[in-house]
């Protein structure tokens, strides 16, 4: 059986034992919060970008107007 338990530190107290990690210690804990902040912005920009207006079909018609402009530019 485990025991959740909570302990409420402020950030200087938090910093205080991060400095007293090891140095390998202190890369993870880097990396992880490095992972957290980039999950964090890629969900935002998804969110950003997430829309219910676009359909498969509209995005290929887009991408095959694009590619028409493309070969008619290597034409000329």
């Amino acid at each position: 059986m485990r025991t959740a338990l909570e302990v409420d530190l402020t950030f200087e107290q938090v910093l205080a034992l991060v400095r007293q990690l090891p140095r390998q210690e202190k890369i993870k804990l880097t990396k992880e919060l490095e992972k957290e902040a980039i999950d964090t912005k890629l969900e935002g920009l998804l969110q950003t970008f997430r829309t219910e207006e676009l359909s498969l079909d509209t995005i290929n018609e887009e991408v095959e107007i694009v590619r028409q402009q493309m070969y008619d530019r290597q034409q000329h």
